[in-house]
């Protein structure tokens, strides 16, 4: 969830845990509201500081990002769409706009658009995608992604 917010000298850094290193990059889906922080805002900017998760369940998915994983850029309450393909550009560290408590943010830089942003209803759609996160815990912010979902989003974004 990306937020602008003022940091307090009071913040506490957050503790982050060392990671054991992967021989294959993960995948990953953020959500943003577009009148907040689209996905143009994303692009024009160049890349962004994705700071205010406020979810253990997200922090944690957050701290499992590693530089080059890829990530889909969700625009959630309107369009409800995947539009384009991020990257991690710097893994978790401690987000500057938390005044408490161990949050943590990364930084992401934009990939490319999708020519067809792949909508809810299309995911729900495909019977292989089921399990896809965003169907089964819609309201949570940052999700991992399995390679063969990863894939069959991917292949949707084409058509």
């Amino acid at each position: 969830m990306k937020k602008t917010a003022k940091v307090t000298s009071s913040a506490r850094p957050a503790r982050i845990i060392a990671r054991p290193a992967r021989t294959e990059g993960g995948t990953w889906l953020v959500k943003q509201e577009p009148a907040a922080y689209s996905w143009n805002d994303f692009v024009q900017e160049g890349g962004t500081v994705w700071t205010g998760v406020r979810n253990f369940q997200a922090r944690k998915n957050l701290a499992d990002m590693a530089v080059g994983d890829e990530v889909f850029f969700y625009h959630s309450v309107v369009g409800k769409c995947i539009v384009g393909l991020a990257r991690v550009r710097k893994a978790a560290y401690p987000d500057p706009t938390a005044n408490e408590g161990n949050w943590i943010c990364v930084d992401l830089e934009p990939v490319r658009e999708f020519a067809r942003p792949v909508s809810l209803e299309d995911i729900k759609a495909q019977t292989s995608l089921q399990d896809f996160p965003l169907v089964r815990q819609s309201r949570l912010s940052v999700m991992p992604v399995s390679p063969s979902q990863f894939r069959e989003i991917l292949k949707l974004a084409e058509e």
